[in-house]
């Protein structure tokens, strides 16, 4: 790789991308961060080593810059970096919630942006990443940002903006359903008669294995249930149980706030 990336912000996301590359094979000293905190720059530094830096505008000297602060932050981090951006780097922005129209009016329509929405199973390259670009992104340019996103997970494109709401329904904020599935098999396992920890570690390997399974499997989903419930069984007892609380629709509604939300707060922080 000939061109560099830069971080603006070293929080877990910017740590778990630039550890995916530097494990990948990319030159670490092709990577560089900024942040106002020290102790994490050194973290990243000793454990990659990146190089760090407390000045934003270095940081966005390069090739790729990869803004990665708190939503609340952003403007006024765009606003400070834009006067800095006359070589025209691959701007790609990692936070929730502010659409593209905010980051081109705080940077200039002239710069080719990505809005990218992983996921926290990035932290482990587990990661689900939906991307959307402007106008004045390229096909290089989109392949580099998916090469840099696919070192911590897989990545699918969007071609029209609103999906990134779609984006954050079924992967940015889906971790937390599955966890919240766990949980509460935890807590009938444990219910059930089995120490915590025992009902803990055979929820999390199913869930793993299930996972693999469906990822790897030649047919869809529905079948993979099917195979499982032989008729008269226990999993048909439980699967029935959960049609008839119509699980599909507690999932579609749940998911349709997600997306309604994210839409709203778009609003909001575009504003």
């Amino acid at each position: 790789m000939s061109y560099r990336i830069g971080f603006i912000g070293a929080g877990n996301m910017s740590a778990a991308i630039l550890g995916g590359m530097v494990k990948q094979g990319v030159a670490p000293d092709r990577i560089i961060a900024s942040n106002r905190s020290t102790p994490k720059l050194e973290a990243l530094a000793g454990e990659f080593g990146i190089q760090t830096t407390t000045d934003n505008h270095q940081a966005a000297g390069a090739d790729v810059v990869v803004l990665s602060v708190k939503p609340q932050m952003m403007k006024d981090v765009c606003l400070d970096l834009a006067p800095h951006l006359d070589h025209k780097p691959t701007i790609v922005t990692v936070a929730a919630g502010i659409p593209m129209a905010s980051y081109e009016q705080w940077l200039g329509r002239d710069h080719a942006i990505v809005r990218c929405m992983p996921n926290t199973p990035s932290l482990v390259g587990k990661g689900a990443s939906g991307l959307f670009a402007n106008a004045q992104v390229t096909d290089a340019q989109r392949q580099r940002v998916e090469s840099m996103m696919q070192a911590v997970g897989i990545t699918a494109w969007v071609e029209q903006e609103a999906l990134i709401d779609a984006v954050i329904a079924v992967a940015g904020s889906a971790p937390a359903y599955f966890f919240l599935m766990m949980e509460a098999m935890i807590d009938q396992g444990e219910a059930m008669g089995l120490d915590r920890a025992t009902a803990r570690a055979l929820t999390l390997q199913t869930a793993a294995g299930a996972a693999e399974l469906a990822a790897t499997a030649d047919v869809p989903v529905d079948e993979l249930r099917r195979r499982v419930m032989s008729p008269g069984g226990t999993t048909e007892q439980a699967v029935f149980s959960f049609e008839a609380d119509d699980i599909r629709a507690i999932v579609a509604r749940a998911m349709t706030r997600c997306a309604n939300r994210a839409a709203e707060m778009a609003q909001e922080m575009g504003n």
